[in-house]
């Protein structure tokens, strides 16, 4: 029985990453503004990267490690 159920759940795993994947699901969830993509990072969060590059910076000595 242990068999036969993981092997369910292997087959249902796979058909939910095909479905995913898809390019239907791909067009569907860019109509969602949640999934819509943004031509440049908003100020806010470009001020919070900045902030944690300072932060990084001065944890090394001021020298940034990338």
């Amino acid at each position: 029985m242990t068999g036969n159920n993981s092997e369910r759940r292997a087959a249902l795993a796979n058909d939910i990453r095909r479905e995913v994947g898809s390019e239907a699901t791909k067009r569907f969830l860019r109509t969602l503004p949640a999934f819509r993509l943004e031509k440049e990072v908003p100020k806010r969060l470009t001020d919070l990267l900045d902030r944690l590059d300072e932060a990084e910076a001065g944890e090394v000595g001021g020298e940034r490690h990338q």
